[in-house]
């Protein structure tokens, strides 16, 4: 059974458990393919309504689909390409989060629209920016085959796997190699996990969570990393 495979048969849909277990793919020394596939694989697990998901990543000027679930995501990717327009095109541009609830109904992407009825089931779409060093670096598109599943309470769970994935992908893109993530971004994998807590916790956003770590870290005199190490393992005490 592989990476991914195990990731989608986790028992829990609960944020900490999918964290935990995309944490263990992601810093065990797996190749970039693996990782991408895995964050995913995690789309579907913790955005509620999610089917398909996609991640893209610019090269060269360009947006490249380096991971997906399945055919269904790179098929809706292809057509974004293919008619210029959509959310996860979007997005790349757009610090806001893109959604489409439903496709069937008059949209601001009226030629991706017609493409996606017409070739795929879905029927919703997000895309949400990823960036590195202030640089638009690519997106992380989900998609439901239910209209109206997306909003913006649902975009909510989706923003912390991308403060979780932009971490990911940004130690990949700076030319961090998969196996030595463990070693080199420990303290950025409690960070990520921790900043997803907060947000959950507190309906915050990612730079609310990160503020919130970092002026309790200068308040108790402590390093974020730590800090943040707390947080989880105050979060997996309070499960038991």
């Amino acid at each position: 059974m592989n990476d991914d495979s195990r990731l989608a048969e986790t028992p829990s849909t609960d944020p900490a458990t999918v964290f935990a277990a995309l944490a263990d793919i992601v810093y065990k020394g797996s190749t970039a393919d693996e990782v991408y596939t895995a964050i995913c694989v995690a789309a579907t697990l913790l955005v509620p309504g999610c089917d398909h998901a996609s991640l893209m990543l610019v090269n060269r000027g360009q947006p490249v689909t380096v991971a997906a679930t399945d055919q269904v995501a790179r098929t809706v990717d292809d057509i974004e390409r293919a008619t210029g327009e959509g959310p996860c095109l979007d997005a790349i541009e757009s610090e806001a989060a893109q959604i489409e609830t439903d496709f069937l109904q008059p949209s601001q992407w009226p030629a991706l629209a017609r493409g996606v009825v017409t070739r795929t089931p879905v029927r919703g779409a997000m895309g949400f920016r990823l960036m590195l060093d202030q640089k638009k670096v690519g997106a992380l598109n989900l998609f439901s085959n239910t209209p109206g599943a997306f909003d913006s309470s649902t975009a909510d769970h989706a923003i912390m796997l991308t403060a979780f994935a932009a971490v990911t992908v940004s130690a990949i893109i700076s030319g961090e190699e998969a196996n030595t993530l463990r070693r080199g971004l420990e303290s950025n994998r409690e960070i990520g996990k921790a900043i997803g807590l907060l947000m959950a916790m507190h309906d915050v956003t990612d730079d609310q969570a990160f503020e919130m770590l970092r002026k309790t870290s200068q308040d108790m005199n402590v390093k974020i990393a730590a800090l943040a190490t707390s947080v989880v393992e105050a979060h997996k005490r309070s499960l038991h």
